[in-house]
């Protein structure tokens, strides 16, 4: 299973840029660290997460969600990608979500956002895809909303333009 998108983070576009103050990379990378340390600061984030080991290319979290508790490592490469990769749990297949910032064109900056199953899904599993797949886009799109609000109110530094 394989689930893929883009979220527009900065446009090229002058009507764009006009109405939607315009993330740098680096307020763009603070945001998505802020997601790796403190998941529950954000829409349907966990209710607390614990970083059991941390350092500059790896973050080792148990994060709780009510009764399930969930152990995944982030995979880190500074500025570029995150990898969150859980460790098996009941019998779900662990699905990796990998997160990049690419910029394909000048004035322009999208996230990438990978989902991949790191095993073979059972056939019950494989029914249900098409909502895991809506549920991730919308997850991902309140992501980038809260990281806009916090743009706009100074929290990733300060807002360019």
């Amino acid at each position: 299973m394989r689930f893929e998108h883009l979220i527009e983070i900065n446009s090229p576009r002058a009507a764009v840029q006009m109405a939607v103050p315009a993330f740098t990379r680096e307020q763009l990378w603070r945001g998505l660290m802020i997601r790796v340390r403190f998941p529950q600061r954000f829409p349907n984030g966990p209710e607390s997460c614990e970083v059991m080991q941390t350092g500059p290319e790896l973050v080792s979290r148990v994060l709780h969600f009510g009764p399930h508790v969930l152990h995944d490592e982030v995979h880190i490469i500074p500025g570029e990608r995150l990898q969150f990769t859980p460790r098996p749990h009941g019998e779900s297949t662990p699905i990796r979500l990998t997160v990049a910032i690419e910029e394909p064109q000048a004035g322009q900056m999208v996230l990438r956002f990978l989902y991949e199953a790191v095993a073979e899904l059972s056939q019950e599993e494989a029914l249900y895809s098409g909502y895991r797949h809506s549920a991730w886009l919308h997850n991902d799109r309140d992501m980038v909303s809260t990281l806009r609000q916090w743009l706009e109110q100074g929290e990733l530094g300060t807002v360019g333009h």
